[in-house]
């Protein structure tokens, strides 16, 4: 646009502040000042733009896919198609498929629904069709803006993998098993540690 502009335009001061503009949006540097009422809210927001700012560079270096666990979930299809030539194999294809879905089932979760029903439907959907947990609807991803870096999407999935990888060979894993809170210690009014 602003190149047009530059070719339209008869005034060389309109040229020269056009073409001014046009440098400094190709390849100029952004100062992003954040604000906020805390230092704690100053550090989130800064955090927020550093996370968008890595995202649109992983975009910009390898492209995007359908975001919320659809990417991933069109993957399954692929992995149906193995043949294992063993047990192992055919374990390891089962539990990929699984992790494949975790995503979009974690998503659906947080939103409140039945993350079941919400994966199964996903997985029923084609192409770039999700759920948009933000308001409950199955809709094109792409076109709701609602899309994730191939790049992110695939170094999550080889890391998940290596990870596995490094676990599946280990000879002992030690880890702590999570206690679930009951509601009675959870609520016991004051703030805890002071003694109310």
């Amino acid at each position: 646009q602003i190149k047009e502009e530059i070719s339209e335009s008869n005034s060389e001061y309109e040229k020269e502040k056009l073409q001014e503009r046009f440098s400094k949006l190709s390849n100029g540097v952004a100062v992003i000042k954040v604000g906020g009422s805390s230092e704690v809210e100053v550090n989130e927001k800064k955090d927020r733009y550093t996370d968008a700012l890595n995202s649109t560079r992983a975009a910009i270096e390898e492209g995007i896919v359908a975001g919320g666990g659809v990417a991933l979930i069109r993957c399954i299809k692929t992995l149906n198609e193995l043949v294992p030539s063993n047990e192992d194999q055919r374990m390891g294809i089962e539990i990929v498929k699984s992790a494949l879905r975790m995503p979009c089932h974690t998503i659906a979760h947080n939103a409140g629904v039945d993350a079941a029903a919400v994966v199964d439907k996903v997985v029923a959907l084609t192409g770039n069709m999700g759920y948009d947990a933000r308001n409950d609807e199955y809709v094109n991803m792409f076109d709701c803006g609602i899309i994730d870096p191939v790049k992110v999407v695939r170094t999550a999935l080889q890391d998940a993998s290596g990870v596995a990888s490094l676990l599946t060979t280990a000879e002992v894993v030690i880890t702590d098993i999570p206690v679930k809170e009951t509601p009675s210690a959870a609520g016991g009014g004051g703030m805890g540690g002071m003694g109310g």
